[in-house]
């Protein structure tokens, strides 16, 4: 006899700041034998997204399947786990972060132009949390706005570890924020070079006296690889931002 699985529930799961080889190999032993359950994975820039589906004859029993499935996922992915909301985005979960613990940012950009500044606005209430924006595109504007040394520039470029180090910490002083975030990077499709190839991007996060900066290698054109830039600066501003929880629970 063939029982109909006629109800469904779902619910989503996001990730952020893990690829997606390493979601797939942490999921692999529950996708097997799939039957009333199933997790489906959906991946954008800098992002994973988990669809968990249960079936079952009632909602009930659909629920009962499901709600276990969840918890372990939650397990696994623990902190990469940014929302359950399927509405809500990473800017806004990020936002929501900083609006909780009571802290403001500055942007200081480069080779984004704007625009990851231009993601946290769009979140509403991001004027609580938001002080300032910097579009540092030039070596001068990096200079005046961001206090990079000459010596940085011209020693080892605009897009280094050091300059993106700098921008953060000068954009920090700057405006007194609590965090500042910074990106600098060869876009394309002109720029790079044999050590630094276009879709090199170095994203930089001050908080609280300490500077941390990742170094990233991103492929596409142009506009893929300052879109991906923009993701992967809110990764590491929510990564501080949490961090900063975590010290808070210690004391």
């Amino acid at each position: 006899m063939t029982t109909d699985l006629n109800c469904v529930e779902t619910e989503m799961i996001k990730l952020c700041g893990i690829e997606r080889q390493e979601v797939d190999q942490t999921i692999a032993d529950l996708r097997e034998h799939q039957k009333e359950t199933e997790v489906s994975v959906s991946e954008q820039p800098g992002e994973v997204h988990l669809k968990v589906t249960a079936k079952a004859e009632s909602e009930k029993e659909a629920r009962k399947l499901l709600k276990p499935l969840v918890r372990e996922l939650k397990v696994r992915f623990g902190a990469s786990i940014y929302t359950t909301d399927k509405d809500k985005n990473l800017e806004t979960a990020v936002v929501e972060l900083l609006r909780n613990q009571d802290l403001t940012v500055t942007t200081i950009e480069s080779c984004t132009g704007g625009a990851l500044s231009a993601r946290i606005v769009d979140v509403p209430g991001a004027s609580e949390v938001f002080k300032q924006g910097f579009v540092t595109y030039s070596n001068k504007a990096k200079k005046r706005f961001a206090m990079v040394k000459k010596s940085t520039l011209k020693e080892y470029g605009a897009v280094s570890e050091k300059c993106a180090r700098e921008m953060a910490k000068g954009g920090t002083f700057t405006t007194g924020s609590d965090i500042g975030i910074s990106v600098t990077g060869f876009a394309g499709p002109d720029g790079g070079s044999e050590t630094a190839p276009v879709g090199t991007v170095f994203i930089g996060c001050n908080f609280k006296g300490k500077t941390v900066v990742r170094e990233h290698h991103f492929q596409g054109d142009r506009s893929s690889i300052r879109e991906q830039a923009v993701v992967y600066a809110l990764v590491l501003l929510r990564e501080c931002i949490l961090e900063n929880f975590k010290q808070k629970e210690r004391k």
